[in-house]
């Protein structure tokens, strides 16, 4: 019992010192410093996958042969295939990507596009692109599943 009342104390005791202490906390978060790291991360992304598109263009047109054999033909045209798959899921996430940078500009990146919430920098880490928090995109999912 003593313990809980020596943690109240020192609660009310950090609260009184600073007493806009949970307006600075709500501040904290997407603070420029954060933000500018998040524009770093998003366009260090961007780049990198415009390499990938830079490098299967020249791949593929260095490696186009007109194979004699049908199944070493098939072979390429399905390595291409799978290329090309690849790249569209990646211009996807790019224009994803730009919408994420355009929601820096604007001030509304980290918050959730349904409930207004805050996403959180953990998600954001392992997401940058993510435009819900986690509950919001856990109700989703959950739709999409009954749905089919």
């Amino acid at each position: 019992m003593k313990r809980n009342v020596t943690e109240a104390q020192s609660s009310a005791t950090a609260s009184a010192a600073s007493p806009d202490r949970g307006v600075a906390a709500s501040e904290s978060y997407m603070n420029p410093a954060q933000a500018a790291h998040f524009r770093e991360k998003l366009i260090d992304w961007k780049h990198s996958l415009m390499k990938e598109v830079e490098r299967t263009v020249h791949h593929m047109q260095d490696e186009a042969s007109n194979f004699p054999d049908p199944n070493d033909r098939a072979t390429q045209e399905e390595e291409f295939a799978l290329e090309l798959r690849t790249r569209d899921r990646e211009r996807k996430l790019i224009r994803k990507i730009d919408e994420s940078l355009m929601m820096l500009d604007a001030g509304d990146y980290g918050y959730c596009e349904i409930c207004g919430g805050e996403i959180g920098i953990q998600r954001l880490q392992a997401r940058p692109t993510a435009t819900l928090c986690i509950d919001c995109k856990t109700l989703d999912e959950i739709k999409e599943r009954q749905l089919g």
